[in-house]
């Protein structure tokens, strides 16, 4: 929580406060358009919401450091006994609006006016507007992203190439629209409520909500969400408080709102059951978020030597404690009849004989996951859309696989916790290097989707890279060839990594004058006896906030 206090001092610094009702403060600048979004409406809406739910967001976030504290000292996550009855009673979730029958594919992308524009054009069946991963979030970044959401959902957002001059509109039929806010441990120091930094979350979700609810109503959608970074049951029902009460201010029939949660936590895959309980009248299914939790199975077991993950290049759906968590979410999912979703195809566009080679990567990939039982996929770029729905024509004729339950698979705690395996290289640990720093740099700049060496990197990926540096570094692992990880070998890997990176750069380029601040950040996350829950807390003072 001394986090939120941070931000608050550094917004004193750069903007002046300005009081806008009782107890609600703005310290963030109002450019041209931003009256569209920042009504005292709204912030009033919003305001709302932060006064009923942050004192239960910070209990929650002080629930995790404790449950982090136990299995620190050897207390691993399992299925909890007291709510045995929710997994082993019969019940569905409330039933799907028709447009959210069939999500073959998603595509989700930061929520710059272009990315909006490309996205929901894509043919896509859902478009996810990230302002969590994939927006760095400035105080810029953010708002812009609400006007443009704005815009879309009326039909009205353009987008002029600056070079060639072509003008993109958002198309008459185009993807349905999902929001994924912050999660629960971002503040965002912008707006203050009696003096106090607001959840990012509320802000992201509360803006959206208030401007664009009753017009996607008007025009036969409605407002569905992606929920990031849960970790329990409890962490679900404070979301479907939220949703409750933010319905009642608003006017909405109670169940309006779907949101689909992001099973990218380790903890929290022990609770899919619950989790869905708990919103099952808002439900609109389980994710997975493969990349995060990738790096919660890292962050829970930071301490634990026999634990530690091989090479990230390594760390595909293979691995038994990913295999255990694929089929748990699809065997959950359908027993309660929603949707579960597969994790993203990162493969950005680099070249005509690269991109046959990508291609035949996502088509494998969404084949896998159609075979484990998905009812759909992500993918990172419009290019490996079609691609992505091709896989779907073939391999799956209906709309979505709730008729496979797998109910004959058994998955036990032992199998979610299974050894990793692979090996470790200098390869990979120069590789996990190279993309955080060119990650951070691009994140303080302002950017949140990045591609980086043929694949789209977001917060999620930096996570994993900067990570396993310092558990690597914590256990004093022993690469293929016997050299020790330490200090010394980070640190000389990183300065020859950053030379590379600023060789790569124009002087004009933003990421040249965030490099080194990106450099001495990654010392610090992989290098030091602290181990950051997340990156962008630190970061966060540093982040361009004209980006």
């Amino acid at each position: 929580l001394g986090w939120r206090h941070v931000l608050e001092t550094q917004m004193d610094s750069l903007f002046r406060v300005r009081p806008l009702a009782s107890s609600i403060d703005l310290a963030g600048p109002l450019k041209p358009g931003y009256e569209k979004i920042l009504t005292e409406d709204a912030l009033r809406f919003v305001a709302e919401l932060a006064r009923s739910f942050t004192p239960r967001i910070e209990e929650l976030l002080v629930l995790r450091r404790v449950v982090q504290s136990r299995f620190d000292v050897g207390i691993h996550p399992r299925f909890r006994p007291e709510t045995r009855h929710v997994r082993e009673s019969e019940w569905t979730c409330s039933e799907l609006p028709a447009e959210l029958q069939r999500r073959r594919v998603e595509i989700v992308g930061s929520v710059g006016r272009r990315s909006v524009v490309e996205a929901l054009n894509s043919g896509a069946d859902v478009f996810v507007a990230d302002f969590e991963d994939g927006t760095a979030p400035s105080w810029d970044n953010l708002i812009r992203g609400q006007l443009n959401l704005f815009e879309a959902v009326r039909g009205e957002l353009r987008y002029e190439d600056p070079e060639s001059g072509d003008l993109l509109e958002v198309a008459k039929h185009r993807a349905t629209l999902f929001v994924r806010p912050r999660g629960l441990h971002l503040w965002d120091p912008h707006l203050r409520v009696a003096g106090l930094a607001v959840p990012g979350a509320l802000l992201d979700f509360g803006l959206h909500l208030f401007h664009n609810a009753a017009e996607l109503i008007a025009r036969g959608s409605g407002p569905y969400f992606y929920l990031p970074k849960l970790q329990s049951r409890l962490e679900a029902r404070l979301w479907n408080d939220v949703f409750v009460k933010a319905q009642k201010l608003l006017g909405l029939k109670q169940g309006t709102i779907k949101a689909t949660v992001l099973i990218e936590t380790l903890p929290a895959a022990f609770e899919m059951d619950e989790i869905l309980w708990e919103l099952r009248r808002h439900s609109a299914g389980l994710s997975a978020g493969r990349w995060d939790y990738i790096f919660s199975y890292i962050k829970t077991f930071r301490e634990h030597p026999g634990r530690v993950l091989a090479d990230r290049e390594q760390l595909d759906m293979s691995q038994p404690f990913l295999q255990a968590y694929t089929d748990l979410i699809v065997q959950t999912c359908h027993r309660r009849k929603v949707h579960a979703m597969g994790g993203t195809a990162a493969e950005v566009p680099m070249g005509e004989g690269v991109d046959s080679v990508a291609r035949d990567r996502v088509r494998e990939d969404k084949r896998l996951q159609i075979q484990a039982g998905y009812d759909g996929t992500w993918v990172a770029h419009p290019s490996f859309v079609p691609v992505a729905m091709e896989a779907f024509e073939v391999h799956m004729s209906r709309d979505n696989q709730f008729g496979r339950t797998l109910r004959g698979v058994q998955v036990g705690e032992e199998r979610m916790l299974e050894g990793p395996r692979g090996s470790f290289t200098a390869e990979g640990l120069r590789l996990n290097v190279a993309v955080s720093l060119r990650y951070i740099a691009s994140w303080l700049a302002g950017r949140g989707c990045v591609p980086i060496f043929g694949q789209m990197e977001d917060a999620a990926t930096a996570e994993i890279a900067r990570s396993q540096i310092w558990q690597w570094l914590r256990h004093e692992i022993a690469l293929e060839g016997g050299e020790l990880v330490t200090r010394e070998l980070v640190g000389r890997y990183l300065q020859q990594e950053l030379e590379a990176f600023k060789a790569e750069l124009d002087v004009a380029c933003p990421e040249w004058s965030t490099a080194e601040q990106a450099a001495t950040l990654l010392t610090e996350l992989t290098t030091g006896p602290h181990f950051y829950e997340f990156f962008t807390l630190p970061a966060y003072a540093s982040l361009r906030q004209d980006g």
